[in-house]
């Protein structure tokens, strides 16, 4: 898949074969599994049953030391150069593994009750208040769509886990930087956020409720701090260059050279005293007055106007306008009785909406062709940038002299 106006690279598609689906588990691998439906109680079972499966966290990109990795998923891809990315971006718990494997197009009814590509937080997960996702995980489906769902930022279980006795970060999330683990923490989701607006086509900004802006913030923050990082393709071709001569070249960053992927807001879990025309509307208000001076704004147009997608905004609102426009769109909360009797659409049809929706978009494509392949390389370097970043290493240096994070 890749958009009509702007996808990266359509007219290149290459003729070679796709390489299979990654669907990863039968339920069968587990003694007297059962299967399960696709929109009924099964997603739980399917959930309960993953958790005994061994781990695929083999694939993952990001690893547990924070270095980026390649090699193990660098054979799901091809030289084909018309494919999409869309990363996700979150705290625990608002859906983005859910909205990740209903972009893949994952059917758990079929094949044979495959489980999901991406694995859903247990109840047992929630109880516990552990993660689910570690790193960036990546999948990618037959229409050569890129997922990469991450681990879920603001989140005290991942604080827990990189946090020694003495309040010292076992992650060292800046190169040659020793720091407190509050600080890495904070430094982690603004990392991810850069690395996913440098390597992505649409990022996927996820939130709960109308309320929690979050993650609005943890955006700007991203906006404020992502510079000095090329488009992947001229850094692709950078690379090529390097490795013909035997050196590396310095990368400098040309006026036009940068990139960013078009973010897209999602709100999940509003509840109908919030699912009202008037609440989307003043969402829809501030969305727009937060990100007036913005990157992403700037980059992509003119986006004083806000495109909204729900069930509760007037039909001329629904269509798929200019991708100069912020994109917003609200999903309802799951209730275990989803009958069509509801006031406005249930959570199932609006995931079917948000899919059918990001799948048509139109997109900025980089500046050259690359291959999935090209890509991931230039995604590895990217890292690198990031985690060597000057400006990032002085917003860091401030956040310690605020007094804000132990030292």
């Amino acid at each position: 898949m890749a958009a009509s106006t702007a996808g990266s690279g359509s007219s290149n598609r290459s003729p070679s074969p796709h390489p299979p689906k990654i669907l990863l588990a039968k339920p069968g691998l587990v003694t007297g599994g059962p299967a399960a439906s696709k929109f009924g109680r099964g997603e739980e079972e399917t959930a309960s049953l993953r958790s005994r499966l061994p781990p695929v966290g083999s694939l993952n990109l990001l690893s547990d030391s924070w270095e980026f990795h390649i090699d193990r998923f660098l054979p799901f891809l091809t030289d084909n150069t018309d494919f999409t990315v869309v990363g996700i971006i979150g705290p625990p718990g608002v859906g983005k593994s859910t909205i990740m494997n209903e972009l893949y197009g994952f059917d758990a009814s079929s094949p044979a009750g495959m489980l999901p590509p991406f694995a859903i937080q247990s109840e047992d997960n929630r109880a516990m208040a552990r993660h689910c996702s570690m790193g960036i995980e990546p999948r990618i489906s037959s229409e050569r769509i890129i997922l990469l769902d991450t681990q879920p930022v603001f989140s005290p279980s991942i604080l827990a886990e990189i946090m020694r006795p003495d309040g010292s970060s076992t992650i060292s999330v800046l190169s040659g930087e020793s720091l407190s683990a509050e600080l890495a923490h904070e430094l982690m989701g603004i990392q991810l956020g850069v690395l996913l607006a440098s390597i992505c086509h649409i990022l996927l900004v996820v939130s709960e409720g109308v309320h929690d802006d979050s993650m609005w913030r943890l955006m700007l923050t991203v906006d404020l701090l992502k510079h000095g990082i090329p488009d992947p393709s001229l850094l692709t071709l950078t690379l090529s260059q390097s490795s013909s001569t035997g050196l590396e070249k310095e990368i400098k960053i040309q006026e036009g050279e940068e990139y960013m992927a078009v973010p897209v807001f999602v709100h999940t879990k509003l509840q109908d005293q919030d699912f009202t025309q008037q609440n989307v509307v003043k969402l829809r208000k501030a969305l727009a007055q937060y990100f007036n001076t913005s990157s992403f704004l700037r980059e992509h147009g003119n986006m004083s106007k806000v495109q909204v997608s729900s069930s509760v905004m007037p039909t001329d609102t629904l269509k798929c306008l200019d991708s100069s426009m912020l994109k917003l769109y609200v999903v309802p909360s799951k209730n275990k009785d989803e009958h069509t009797s509801s006031q406005y659409e249930s959570h199932i049809s609006a995931l079917w909406r948000l899919r059918d929706q990001i799948l048509s978009m139109n997109y900025p494509s980089f500046k050259r062709p690359a291959s999935e392949r090209e890509w991931l390389k230039s995604s590895a370097k990217i890292w690198e940038l990031v985690k060597n970043s000057p400006i990032i290493l002085d917003y860091c240096k401030m956040l310690q002299g605020s007094g804000m994070f132990r030292r």
